[in-house]
């Protein structure tokens, strides 16, 4: 591919994520007017926070069209496919956080985790160049910048309600599966530490993979 075409590619690739980010966008905000106003009587439920690992790939989508910086642009594609696939299949693991009373809300949930997975494959096939181990360790960089703003968010906000940001509020019993029993033995300190261990090797699992079907490709 000619470096005009990889230009043209890119950029119908920049504009879909542009689009993907304001849909998803003003689908949390209806969500978030749903369960405030319509379900929840006017008071504000801190549980629904958008600050969760599947929440994050709506910023990025957001972000990423404006960003000039190559080396920035490489980490937020690492990030949609390592991380935001990586959500949006595990959360079909485990669908009990996915249903709610309110119908359109479950629909709402299940839609959201299906675009993760097809803005994972979009972020895989419309950068390639993406798929280095050092833009894989800018993605992991940024997983564990959200994961301290996660805590901070916790902590900060702890008083104002049931907040429990990336499932690492040191408050609250791990509620994952698998790693509720890990910290039902080892206390909820280690089950968060493994819990954050075992996100980052599923991301690195997905970029080994995604490196390989492009060293296939080429």
């Amino acid at each position: 591919m000619t470096d005009g075409k990889q230009e043209d590619f890119m950029l119908k690739f920049r504009r879909f994520f542009l689009a993907s980010g304001i849909l998803m966008l003003a689908s949390e905000l209806w969500k978030q007017y749903t369960l405030t106003f319509l379900l929840g009587g006017g008071n504000y439920n801190w549980w629904y926070f958008p600050f969760q690992l599947c929440s994050i790939p709506m910023y990025v989508c957001l972000l990423l069209p404006w960003v000039r910086s190559r080396c920035v642009q490489q980490v937020l594609t690492a990030f949609l496919v390592d991380f935001g696939m990586l959500g949006g299949i595990f959360a079909f693991f485990d669908t009990s956080g996915m249903h709610y009373d309110y119908f359109p809300l479950t629909v709402h949930s299940f839609a959201w985790h299906i675009l993760l997975i097809i803005l994972g494959l979009a972020a895989a096939r419309s950068d390639q160049a993406a798929s280095s181990w050092s833009d894989y360790a800018g993605a992991a960089a940024l997983y564990l910048t959200c994961c301290l703003t996660a805590t901070g968010l916790n902590l900060t906000l702890d008083h104002l309600g049931t907040i429990n940001m990336f499932y690492i509020n040191p408050d609250y019993p791990m509620t994952q599966k698998i790693f509720s029993d890990i910290a039902a033995v080892l206390g909820d300190t280690a089950g968060i530490f493994i819990y954050i261990g075992a996100t980052l090797t599923g991301a690195a699992i997905f970029h080994f993979l995604w490196r390989f079907s492009t060293s296939r490709a080429l």
